[in-house]
């Protein structure tokens, strides 16, 4: 094993029965088909994540958020394409159309209709924009733990929440150090602090701190100011995410850390062994593309 390769602030994210890891040039995406066997398709990383800007603060989260976005999305459909045994296949402009109406209804549950109930409150209760502003974080935060608990009640959803815990389990190995085994990654921890379960929490504490003084406003003005503020928001919970992750060892940023990873419960289930194989097969496939890249 090499030393001195480190894993990027992304690791990897949970498919339709596989696992993608995203290494600093690489990725790989391993599936189990229909037929039991395993498919791995790599693919060597361009843009924003060879660019210069991926080491401007603040700047890169943003960007880094999308194009992570973007692939995710591009492998969910590849994986939810494998698995389908209909002819028809999402990709081209009905791919790019998911993307965009999935940003857009985020950011209308999440952001604009928690708002306007906390305006809604301001108005008709006479509390001050203050309280208003931190009872729509509140509200926020309600609807983000209700989707990801109402979604985990669904089978296949829950499926792929143990694919979750198998990511988590073969990033934590191998950070660890121990060999990656079936045996050794399944006595690895299921949460990580990477995670981006833990990146939404830190999203809406963030966005409650800054909504709370903003100040009174109009209810078009408020609406507005969430869309506006968003991309800051993004970039100080990334650039939070990413300071956390690197000082694991001090006492304060573990005991910051705890709601993160308590949080994760909601998105990772215990993984079966073939699901476990799954995850070491992608991550070997893009770990062995990163030392060869490295020479």
């Amino acid at each position: 094993m090499t030393e001195n390769l480190k894993l990027p602030a992304y690791g990897g994210q949970a498919l339709i029965e596989g696992v993608l890891m995203r290494g600093k040039s690489y990725l790989a995406a391993s599936f189990r088909k229909p037929d039991g066997t395993i498919e791995t398709i790599t693919e060597k990383l361009s843009g924003i994540y060879l660019s210069p800007i991926r080491k401007m603060p603040f700047l890169r989260g943003m960007l880094l958020l999308w194009d992570s976005m973007v692939l995710g999305t591009k492998y969910l459909t590849i994986s939810a394409n494998l698995q389908s045994e209909e002819d028809e296949k999402i990709e081209g402009a009905s791919l790019v159309f998911t993307l965009i109406l999935s940003m857009v209804l985020f950011v209308l549950i999440f952001f604009l209709v928690p708002s306007a109930i906390g305006q809604g409150f301001e108005k008709w209760f006479g509390i001050s924009s203050w309280w208003s502003n931190v009872l729509e974080g509140i509200i926020r935060l309600a609807f983000v733990m209700g989707y990801m608990w109402l979604v985990g009640k669904m089978e296949d959803i829950e499926n792929v929440f143990r694919y979750h815990g198998a990511e988590h389990k073969t990033i934590n190995t191998f950070e660890a150090g121990k060999p990656l085994t079936v045996e050794s990654i399944q006595e690895s921890s299921l949460v990580h602090p990477r995670c981006g379960t833990s990146f939404l929490l830190t999203l809406v504490i963030i966005s409650v701190l800054v909504f709370a003084f903003v100040g009174p406003q109009t209810v078009l003005i408020r609406l507005l100011s969430r869309i506006i503020l968003l991309p800051i928001i993004i970039g100080i919970a990334y650039e939070y995410i990413r300071f956390a992750s690197n000082h694991l060892d001090s006492k304060f940023i573990q005991w910051l850390m705890v709601p993160n990873l308590a949080l994760q419960g909601l998105t990772t289930r215990p993984p079966k062994d073939d699901m476990v194989e799954i995850a070491m097969t992608a991550f070997n496939a893009m770990y062995a593309l990163e030392n060869q890249e490295q020479g």
